[in-house]
């Protein structure tokens, strides 16, 4: 006997099999970029005197943000950071070319944090969603992540007497 009916497995289409090598391709290359910007990050924190940096993220219900970032002397001494700009390097999905952005002490720290999220703990922020905090240790020149995700548990018990 033999069936008529076309198949109904599903296969990829090759159309969304190239998107697919194409957002794998930008991925490895905006890896490639943490270590330059975390470089040209560090580089600005120490000549501000900067010796570290803490970022509190918290996120749940599909939307997370940075809650806080305090810069710390080297003697422990909280202090604000200054206006100065440091220059990061960007790529833009779809694009080839990579761009060089300057951007401010702030923003420079939140997008190189944000994109350790991305790497490490991609979709951090949906559901019941994650919460911690970065370490920007500059005379180490590491970035630690504290990372809590939360999840919600069920068990079931079912009892015939």
């Amino acid at each position: 006997m033999t069936d008529e009916k076309p198949s109904t497995a599903l296969t990829p289409r090759p159309e969304a099999l190239e998107f697919l090598e194409r957002y794998q391709s930008f991925e490895v290359r905006a890896a490639e970029l943490q270590p330059v910007n975390k470089a040209a990050l560090f580089s600005a924190l120490k000549a501000c005197d900067i010796a570290k940096i803490i970022v509190r993220f918290d996120g749940y219900g599909d939307s997370g943000q940075i809650e806080e970032v305090t810069a710390f002397l080297a003697d422990d001494q909280e202090c604000a950071l200054p206006d100065e700009l440091v220059e990061l390097q960007k790529i833009q999905f779809g694009e080839e070319a990579q761009l060089a952005v300057r951007t401010s002490l702030t923003e420079a720290i939140e997008a190189i944090a944000y994109a350790y999220l991305a790497s490490t703990h991609s979709g951090w922020e949906n559901n019941e969603g994650a919460f911690g905090q970065f370490l920007f240790d500059v005379s180490a020149g590491t970035v630690t992540l504290d990372y809590n995700e939360r999840y919600e548990t069920s068990e079931n018990f079912s009892h015939e007497f």
